[in-house]
């Protein structure tokens, strides 16, 4: 059903806390923390700026990182604050907490067109469990709801799904933002009556995470490309050597009832034909995370088994060849999961095929193209081709879980239309 947006809100005056991701990458540079990509902020100007020119007195409220539930100077919103005052050109006020005097004072100073910042509401452990009483504290500056954060709407949180029930509760009003309604608009009504040939690309490391949106695609699509890591496991159901690739076992019976769920309905189920692989050699060091970093050696190309003392890494040249000749000449297309480590040069060659066939499809064939998200959109604007597609999600879990079918509590709990 049609949710509410901030298109039909009369705002003028009132208090309007809105639910943003600015869960923006930070890295520490001369001392302070510096925001590495604010891709998140920027595709909240719009909302922003409609709420700032309907009067709206705007308090915003996100997550940062995971603090485990107390103050993290490292994790702090106040550089994306004053990300927020460069991209909007007028002042962002910051509140140094979420909840408390020093945010009922920064709330209370707010105009009719005026913004402020709250601090990450992760601070509390009540935040993800969603704890009435703190809900109850942030939703005294609230008037209205708006919900702008597709990322996030896949969990229950007090800031994405308790202030909203209890606005609700009071008869205020609870309505998505411009990007939460886009995000709705792609993902749902697009994909209900796609135009055909409908091309869905499939990848990621495993078939246990994408198994529920393969089972509901298959219902829907013309073509299912599969690639990235989880294809190792379709191959290991066939009897196929896979060396030492990702792979699940015990979901064998798993990819092979898809295969087979697939001819039944007479959807075009492609496997990978050639596999890029390696040897992944310890160096003995570690990365910033304290993991082991490999080197590669002997890589190559393979058609079927993979050798032992090898690992696959990505798509070949000629099964990227032959999804790219499909991709061509879809009219519809959802790509989630990348089909290789894209992250290294050495095996980004069929991910980066792919996001060319898809962005050619979009210019060339008039194809919606829907990038589902996570390293996915990381893929194709790692390939320059990010204003090339027609529709990039920001949401990982939320639009794996909005593919899957399932309802989630930051949508259901905004006003039905």
């Amino acid at each position: 059903m049609a949710k509410l947006t901030v298109r039909d809100l009369d705002v003028r005056g009132k208090r309007v806390f809105a639910r943003v991701d600015y869960n923006v990458p930070l890295e520490e540079r001369d001392g302070k923390m510096v925001i590495t990509d604010a891709t998140r902020i920027v595709e909240t100007l719009p909302t922003l700026k409609l709420l700032i020119e309907k009067g709206a007195r705007i308090v915003l409220a996100s997550h940062l990182g995971r603090p485990k539930g107390k103050p993290d100077p490292a994790m702090s919103l106040r550089p994306a604050g004053m990300k927020l005052h460069e991209l909007l050109g007028k002042p962002v006020e910051f509140a140094n907490d979420c909840i408390g005097d020093h945010a009922e004072k920064v709330v209370a100073s707010l105009k009719d067109g005026d913004v402020a910042l709250l601090e990450n509401v992760r601070y509390y452990k009540e935040e993800e469990a969603n704890d009435p009483r703190f809900a109850a504290k942030l939703a005294r500056f609230a008037d209205v709801y708006v919900n702008d954060a597709f990322g996030s709407a896949h969990r229950a949180h007090a800031s994405t799904e308790g202030v909203a029930r209890i606005v609700a509760g009071r008869g205020g009003q609870c309505a998505a933002g411009l990007l939460m309604e886009r995000e709705l608009k792609f993902l749902g009504e697009e994909l209900e009556k796609p135009a055909r040939p409908f091309v869905v690309i499939l990848g990621g490391a495993k078939v246990s995470d994408k198994i529920k949106v393969i089972d509901r695609l298959l219902e829907k699509a013309d073509t299912i490309l599969i690639g990235g890591a989880m294809a190792y496991t379709f191959k290991l159901a066939h009897g196929e050597k896979t060396g030492k690739s990702l792979v699940e076992p015990g979901h064998a019976r798993t990819a092979l009832d898809a295969e087979a769920k697939a001819r039944k309905l007479g959807v075009n189920f492609q496997l990978p034909v050639d596999v890029v692989v390696a040897t992944a050699v310890d160096t003995g060091k570690r990365n910033k995370k304290g993991k082991p970093i490999f080197d590669f050696t002997n890589i190559r190309t393979v058609n079927g088994n993979i050798p032992d003392d090898a690992e696959g890494f990505s798509i070949g040249e000629e099964t990227a060849a032959r999804y790219a000749e499909i991709i061509g000449s879809a009219k519809t297309i959802l790509w989630n999961g990348p089909l290789g480590m894209f992250e290294d040069a050495r095996f980004a060659g069929g991910t980066n095929r792919i996001a060319k066939a898809v962005a050619a499809a979009t210019r060339n064939n008039g194809a919606k193209s829907i990038i589902g998200g996570g390293d996915s959109v990381k893929a194709v604007n790692q390939a320059g081709l990010g204003d090339q597609v027609t529709f990039m999600s920001t949401g990982g879990g939320a639009s794996l879980e909005f593919l899957e079918g399932a309802v989630l509590p930051g949508v259901a709990a905004l006003t039905d239309k």
